[in-house]
């Protein structure tokens, strides 16, 4: 079952989801370090981390699933966020050049379908980056925190349905080695257990983090192409209410 979008927002903007969303972004920016000129997507709740593609990237833009809900983002221009299925992208083939997927794996009831549009979006030789709760780790026992909902992952997990979802893992990064605490030593304290994690390879880091790349030799049934249903749902009750976070 997705968590409220509701609940998403106001973990991001209290100060441990602003300190995990910094982290977060350091890692993803070491694996995307310039987006120039390409199309960014996002599944799942990913707004809080795409406003540091936006000046790079050609287009952004992010999906939620329904059962999610949708906050409206940016707050002012063109809307960038819509509610839609998590298995019937509302969008043509090869679309963008990079997927984050976010907030959405570990809460959908069709991993297999949804991995599969992912594909069918991308352009050949395209990258997508999935963010889990690691299920070693402390944060996935969080039920404070987003990553402590759903069905958590480990690293060969993870290996396992990309590859089968006709895609080939090319890097794996861990991260959130602090302890997901909402007092005020753990929250600033946090860039220091990141550093010393990572150069010592502490145990049980929060999230696991996958880059992969599109398999090209591989095909989309066509039976299974002509069955998906493209279309957007806009919600009535969509609030607009802040969506991402003071940096």
């Amino acid at each position: 079952m997705y968590q409220d979008v509701a609940d998403l927002n106001a973990f991001y903007r209290a100060p441990l989801g602003q300190v995990s969303r910094r982290l977060l972004l350091a890692r993803m920016r070491a694996l995307w370090p310039d987006l120039n000129g390409m199309r960014l997507m996002g599944l799942g709740y990913a707004t809080p981390y795409m406003r540091l593609f936006q000046e790079e990237a050609e287009r952004v833009a992010s999906f939620a699933p329904a059962p999610q809900g949708v906050i409206r983002w940016p707050l002012s221009g063109q809307t960038q966020v819509c509610l839609t299925d998590d298995f019937a992208l509302p969008l043509p083939d090869d679309s963008f050049d990079r997927v984050l997927m976010i907030h959405a794996l570990e809460y959908s009831e069709a991993r297999t379908a949804m991995m599969r549009e992912i594909w069918r979006v991308l352009t050949p030789g395209g990258r997508l980056l999935v963010v889990v709760g690691n299920r070693r780790g402390l944060w996935s026992r969080a039920d404070h925190t987003p990553f402590g909902h759903g069905y958590p992952f480990n690293e060969s997990q993870i290996d396992q349905l990309l590859r089968s979802s006709m895609f080939t893992p090319l890097a794996t990064e861990f991260a959130l080695y602090v302890p997901p605490s909402q007092r005020g030593l753990s929250v600033w304290s946090a860039p220091a257990w990141e550093r010393i994690g990572r150069k010592w390879g502490l145990p049980l880091p929060g999230v696991v983090m996958v880059e992969a790349t599109k398999q090209m030799y591989g095909a989309l049934p066509t039976a299974r192409r002509r069955s998906l249903r493209q279309r957007i749902m806009v919600p009535g009750n969509a609030t607009t209410q802040p969506s991402t976070t003071r940096d």
